[in-house]
């Protein structure tokens, strides 16, 4: 038998980069950053597509855009910035996914191009999937809006859209070339956006880092009311700890059945689509983080005073911790279909991510339904 073999790494490398009010005439980090990849004899285009919820609450931000665009030596603005739907409406609906390849192939966006996306995580999802699968990779920026998408999804490498129900069922690994956090955009975020985004940091800090859970505890009423600066801080701590697991873990493109970042996420996509969404992404996870806490101190794992702990916390943080579609019966098994969804997502064997104890993540392959159960009816006494 005679074969021909090849093999070869890519290697992939960006910054996400923390700032305020990226698009002020006397900001020059977003300059500095295409400027330092500008090549002489080519002018680069630049397409923003943005985020219908930004636009709304930054009525001139559009402009900024123009005028800053307009300072640019070897970068060209396309003559229309994009505005779409935000929210999971945005990873819904099929026809925008159409349309905004459309948008590249009428403004000619080639792969010395860049696309801007700037909003939620949904947004930049959508986004960042155009941008993979046209012209077979074109590059993508990430500016991200909310405290879900500055500390998770949107310093990843992951993107993606729903399809028949499903969450990411299509969708790419495509790292983008560069993030940049504005923490301007989140001083006019709802109040229910700013609480479910940090359900992120306290997944993290649960399955990596106890310093940081700690952390949470003592800012807790702060974070809870708004205070900027300690929300900084969180984003920062978590967006680094989500940095590292993707370089340091071995698997940024997720070929095996691990993913231990997705503690607590098993159930909060289910609830999500139960719900046709109604519950925000950080809400679902909350109530996910509670219900595989509990069944991790139901497993003899999890000490009780450290599961008061981590409900105590959530509840400071004014997060959820039941759904009533959380409750499993004979006719309507609820979030235990999800169970099969999550596994078949990433394939192989069912691979769970439990709790030891705060701060220590560990894997399981089987969940016990009549545990779950007891664990679910302790929340809903809760």
């Amino acid at each position: 038998m005679a074969y021909i073999q090849q093999s070869f790494s890519v290697k992939f490398e960006y910054r996400v980069f923390f700032t305020e009010k990226i698009f002020d005439p006397s900001n020059s980090t977003f300059a500095d950053f295409l400027e330092a990849h500008a090549e002489e004899g080519i002018r680069k285009k630049l397409l923003f597509i943005i985020d219908d919820g930004v636009t709304a609450a930054h009525s001139y931000l559009q402009e900024q855009i123009e005028a800053y665009c307009q300072q640019l030596g070897n970068f060209e603005l396309v003559q229309d910035i994009v505005v779409v739907p935000g929210g999971e409406a945005a990873k819904n609906d099929l026809q925008l996914f159409y349309w905004l390849i459309n948008e590249l192939e009428k403004y000619a966006i080639d792969r010395h191009s860049y696309v801007i996306g700037i909003g939620g995580g949904s947004v930049l999802d959508l986004v960042g999937y155009v941008a993979a699968v046209s012209h077979r990779g074109v590059k993508h920026i990430r500016i991200p809006t909310t405290v879900l998408s500055q500390n998770d999804s949107g310093v990843g490498v992951k993107n993606g859209i729903n399809y028949h129900g499903k969450k990411n069922f299509l969708g790419s690994f495509a790292p983008p070339v560069a993030v940049f956090n504005d923490a301007y955009f989140l001083t006019t975020l709802h109040d229910r956006d700013w609480r479910s985004g940090m359900t992120e940091a306290v997944k993290v800090a649960l399955i990596k880092d106890a310093g940081f859970f700690e952390w949470m505890e003592a800012q807790a009423v702060k974070l809870s009311m708004g205070d900027l600066p300690a929300m900084q801080q969180l984003i920062y701590r978590c967006a680094a700890l989500h940095m590292a697991h993707i370089g340091g873990a071995g698997d940024p493109f997720e070929s095996g059945s691990s993913r231990p970042l997705d503690f607590g996420h098993w159930s909060a996509h289910k609830l999500e689509q139960l719900t046709d969404f109604e519950l925000r992404h950080g809400e679902a996870v909350s109530i996910g983080i509670a219900l595989d806490s509990v069944y991790s101190f139901l497993l003899g794992w999890l000490a009780e005073s450290e599961l008061q702990r981590i409900i105590t916390l959530l509840k400071q943080l004014r997060l959820p911790l039941y759904h009533p579609l959380l409750e499993i019966e004979d006719e309507n098994p609820g979030v235990v279909a999800g169970l099969e969804e999550f596994r078949e997502h990433l394939g192989g064997k069912l691979t769970i991510s439990l709790l030891r104890t705060v701060g220590k993540g560990e894997e399981v392959h089987a969940i016990d339904t009549a545990l779950l159960q007891k664990a679910v009816t302790m929340l809903r006494e809760w």
